[in-house]
């Protein structure tokens, strides 16, 4: 599709009413079965992605995908929906990020591996609306990293950037104009020091703060109080010293040695406080979170003061703190009456905002509102062929593990069948830490449960989102304890009589994909079968794959967090090692182009079943990553899955 015929349906889109929706069908009940969702239908997304208004409101920035697969940028009129400009990625780069500098700028990140190193790096890039430009803003040498934007100056005249030389030097600070002329004009504002990887700069663009990482392990802070100041260490935190989490740092005030931090109160729940970087002196909590959540992010206004507070209980939340926003917050949700709705990206003074809203059985939409003409209209559906009405909505459920530990879940029971001894598939999440499921739409659930499969998905012992505690409960304990969880979330399954025990699989992707082998490794007496895409397979191997992108204090964190204080054998628990012991059927998958757990980690289970002369079913996908960037591909890999799943344990 050409970006013509695109934006012609774009705007085919605009011309509809607002909130203009055609009857819903007659919902399913448990004696009349959904109709089979058509994968293609599950997996195709919309041309048009992700969309930011520029700050003076008049533009739209949106990502769009076109037949091919290939990723572009385009910029429109907001108030016509006229193209403006379309950026198509260079050969053999990806996009990674996009923001506005200024209204008439966009500053663009691209990545791409480099064979010899083995690594991912990013690029920076800015396009200039008035001379139709795209210019390289860093320098031709440099490090991993060349998208690590410090602070952006609002009216788009320049940046700081943190990049290093090579990648065997820590970054300096540059300063880099958006005309066109970085790399004749970039200058250094602040050098770089030895061991200094973070750098932090004020509301005003003043670099304030360089956090050192030490041999030791530990951590030291080095600020100044204003421009010109020579920096000064304050702080040197011990290796693993609670302080540590100190140093979220969410804002510093120019013109003051005050700002925030998000930092664990005495119940360990994530809160915002003020914060005196010269003294190091915590203030009051400024804000905390409904019903002791953690807080996730913060976002603040023109004047420095917080603006919103975002959390997640079972859904992503916002507590606006604006009441101009609480209340045009409260008009959305009544007008989108059953969604979740997100204003994404708004103009500076509020005349126009990009809102996106869906639930559990809703890919979403995304829609346009117009305070001037108070018009809210829907541009476009994430996955317009699918029925809400016709897809069950997961629900939260908590149960006890083995040691008393409570574990939250979410259980999505399929439509049109009794919700009894049901064929069972726990899906465990990745990461595995800081990570979690939530209520929100997700394709694999959906697809599994529209088969008539009954889907668990446990936040087990090391997920995110339970407070710090319940975090550090799944350190060192990979293949163990955060293994036992997802054993006791069957468990809990059948005792409340939803799943029958002897119909139980697992699937997953990433971490998950681990799980899955490894459940069905550890114990197959409880699983008939196990589906893992991208899956670690060996854990030495993985963990020293690793070591090539963190510094060496992350490197050490990294290992401490997975081995345990006792640098407990990974081989015990990494399924390559523990073959033998496999007597189940087993589905692998990977990319080929993987760089988050490598390609290498497929072979090395493939090259086990072939020696053991033990066959399992291996799908490859040569053009993806870790994940899916293609729907055919994704599409693929539901239906390989559910193949499989009928061979090895059907639903009827």
């Amino acid at each position: 599709m050409t970006l013509l015929r695109l934006l012609a349906a774009f705007l085919a889109i605009l011309a509809q009413p607002a909130l203009a929706q055609t009857a819903p069908p007659v919902a399913a009940t448990e004696q009349v079965r959904p109709a089979k969702i058509a994968t293609a239908a599950l997996t195709e997304a919309s041309m048009l992605q992700s969309m930011r208004l520029s700050p003076d409101g008049k533009l739209i920035a949106l990502r769009s995908k076109s037949d091919d697969g290939k990723v572009r940028l385009a910029i429109l009129d907001a108030g016509t929906k006229t193209g403006l400009a379309t950026l198509s990625m260079p050969e053999k780069m990806e996009l990674q990020w996009y923001r506005w500098a200024g209204s008439q700028r966009l500053l663009i990140s691209m990545s791409f591996t480099d064979s010899m190193y083995e690594r991912r790096f990013t690029r920076l890039f800015v396009y200039d609306l008035a001379t139709k430009s795209l210019a390289f803003v860093g320098r031709k040498s440099g490090g991993l990293y060349g998208d690590d934007v410090v602070f952006v100056d609002p009216m788009g005249e320049y940046i700081l950037l943190s990049i290093q030389q090579s990648i065997y030097e820590y970054p300096s600070v540059w300063h880099f104009p958006l005309d066109g002329t970085a790399e004749k004009q970039g200058k250094v504002v602040e050098k770089a020091r030895s061991g200094v990887w973070d750098w932090y700069a004020d509301s005003d663009g003043t670099v304030r703060m360089g956090f050192e990482y030490l041999a030791s392990g530990g951590l030291k802070i080095w600020y100044r109080a204003k421009a010109g100041d020579e920096l000064k260490s304050i702080a040197k935190l011990k290796k693993d010293a609670q302080d540590d989490d100190l140093w979220d740092v969410m804002r510093i005030v120019s013109g003051s040695d005050e700002g925030y931090v998000l930092k664990p109160d005495d119940n360990g729940k994530v809160v915002l406080k003020r914060f005196n970087y010269a003294t190091r002196t915590l203030g009051e909590t400024v804000h905390a979170a409904p019903d002791g959540w953690d807080i996730t992010d913060v976002t603040f206004g023109e004047d420095n003061m917080p603006a919103a507070i975002y959390y997640t209980d079972d859904h992503d939340r916002v507590v606006w703190l604006d009441p101009k926003m609480k209340s045009t917050q409260a008009r959305f949700d009544k007008a989108l009456k059953g969604n979740e709705v997100w204003v994404t990206s708004q103009a500076r003074d509020n005349s126009r905002m990009i809102l996106w809203a869906g639930n559990e059985n809703d890919p979403g939409a995304w829609y346009l509102y117009d305070a001037a003409a108070g018009k809210l209209d829907m541009l476009f559906a994430e996955k317009p062929r699918l029925v809400p009405e016709a897809m069950p909505k997961p629900g939260p459920v908590t149960f006890k593990a083995r040691d008393g530990s409570q574990i939250n879940a979410y259980l999505t029971l399929p439509l049109g069948r009794s919700p009894r001894s049901l064929p069972l598939i726990v899906l465990p999440h990745g990461g595995p830490y800081g990570v979690r499921d939530k209520l929100d739409f997700n394709t694999e659930v959906q697809f599994l449960a529209n088969r008539g499969y009954a889907v668990l998905q446990p936040n087990f012992r090391g997920s995110g989102g339970y407070g710090e505690a319940f975090e550090e409960l799944g350190r060192g304990q990979i293949g163990r304890k955060m293994q036992d969880d997802l054993d006791d979330a069957m468990d809990w399954a059948v005792a409340q009589g939803f799943a029958d025990p002897k119909r139980v699989c697992v699937v997953g992707s990433s971490y998950g994909g681990y799980a899955a082998l490894w459940a069905v490794t550890r114990n197959p007496e409880r699983y008939r079968c196990a589906a893992s895409f991208a899956g670690v397979t060996d854990w030495k191997k993985q963990l020293s794959y690793d070591d090539k992108f963190f510094d060496r204090e992350s490197t050490r964190k990294w290992r401490r967090r997975i081995e345990g204080e006792e640098k407990f054998n990974l081989d015990l628990v990494s399924p390559v090692h523990q073959f033998s012991r496999l007597t189940r059927p087993v589905l692998l998958a990977h990319g080929e182009d993987d760089t988050i757990v490598p390609f290498k980690q497929f072979k090395l289970m493939r090259d086990a079943a072939i020696k053991a002369k033990k066959p399992i079913d291996l799908l490859t996908f040569p053009d993806e990553g870790h994940g899916f960037a293609k729907a055919e591909n994704e599409a693929k890999w539901l239906d390989s899955l559910e193949a499989f799943l009928t061979k090895h344990n059907p639903a009827d």
